[in-house]
């Protein structure tokens, strides 16, 4: 069996739920974007030096300080022109990672400062997609996340499902979380129930267990954005047995998908380190885990990469990494056939070479 080294993994299809399009730009495409739309934010135009400050500025060990490097790669998407082109290299460079479905998500409601309606802003990202995944045969399935800050969820909500047969598959609420509670969002979170539509909440992340509990019992959650708090209901006896409590004990017993980033969880202060991400516990305890990037461009990185950390911490194998990106697959806001397709078709075929 060949070890699952950084080159095998990325040859290995993958699957991919939790990937901000604004987290994921090409530092030359910003700079170019830049010249092109007249944004003057940038702290430098050297592309090198820029992809450094983006992950300097990201590695602050706080989510609120780590959001605010997103201030210049929305300021270069308020035109159609920039977001299909950000939207069509996502494409590209997700594909180019092995991976054959992701989720990539965006909050519509930043992109309005030139003009455009939210309409606009999601068929420009939806036409990129197509575009992207007619080159690359990558399936791409779109998530409009609203503003846990702000007061439009309720609109981003309608919007989402006014799109959901156009390549949009989900709703999402992100945004500094502490203070922010996802029960903020009912109406929106009913409108999509309503609708028999999917969601997926930002939890767990910056906030411990109120708000992974509300974003499951109270809005209907299906899947976790991050959820690596979890882990604060879970006590770890000296022999090693673990004990877990109510919250824990519910996400477990449902499946609740966890959509764990470790490197960007390393930036944002939730975990301190890969050795000591809670990702090891909660795979050995037969959590629904998922692993995925959140932001390539902040925390300099690829799903193969994230992958390749965890062989080299916990010494995961190629039955692991089968594992884990069946979980994903399972997970997926697809249909059910479309699912079992992509595991009996690409998916597990693929991996018994791999582990052969």
């Amino acid at each position: 069996m060949t070890p699952p080294t950084l080159e095998r993994i990325r040859e290995a299809p993958k699957v991919l739920l939790h990937d901000h399009l604004d987290g994921g730009l090409r530092p030359a495409t910003i700079v170019e974007l830049a010249d092109e739309t007249g944004y003057e934010g940038l702290p430098t135009r050297d592309v090198e030096a820029l992809q450094a400050w983006m992950t300097r500025g990201a590695d602050r060990k706080d989510l609120v300080l780590y959001l605010e490097t997103f201030a210049h790669t929305v300021g270069v998407m308020q035109t159609t022109e920039s977001l299909a082109r950000v939207a069509r290299e996502c494409a590209e460079d997700l594909a180019a990672d092995g991976i054959v479905y992701a989720e990539v998500r965006y909050a519509p409601e930043q992109h309005l400062e030139r003009g455009l309606t939210l309409d606009e802003v999601v068929g420009a990202v939806q036409r990129g997609f197509i575009e992207g995944s007619a080159t690359t045969g990558i399936r791409i399935g779109t998530l409009l996340t609203a503003m846990r800050t702000a007061a439009r969820s309720l609109e981003i909500a309608e919007l989402a499902v006014r799109w959901r047969d156009r390549g949009v598959v989900g709703f999402d609420i992100a945004g500094a979380e502490a203070g922010y509670p996802p029960t903020r969002h009912l109406d929106a979170f009913d409108h999509v129930r309503r609708a028999n539509f999917h969601l997926t909440i930002h939890a767990g992340e910056a906030f411990g267990l109120p708000s992974i509990w509300e974003a499951l019992q109270l809005c209907g959650a299906e899947r976790l954005g991050h959820g690596v708090r979890i882990v604060d209901d879970i006590e770890v006896e000296p022999d090693g047995d673990a004990r877990l409590g109510r919250v824990a004990d519910l996400v477990r017993d449902r499946r609740v998908p966890l959509e764990l980033c470790p490197t960007s969880n390393i930036h944002s202060g939730a975990a301190a380190s890969i050795d000591e991400h809670p990702i090891g516990l909660l795979t050995d305890l037969k959590f629904r885990v998922t692993v995925n990037t959140d932001n390539r461009l902040m925390s300099a990185t690829t799903l193969s990469n994230e992958f390749a950390q965890l062989v080299e911490a916990f010494g995961i194998g190629w039955d692991r990494i089968r594992r884990l990106t069946i979980n994903a697959m399972k997970s997926a806001f697809l249909p059910f056939d479309e699912r079992v397709t992509f595991l009996d078709d690409v998916i597990r075929p693929a991996y018994e070479t791999f582990v052969a």
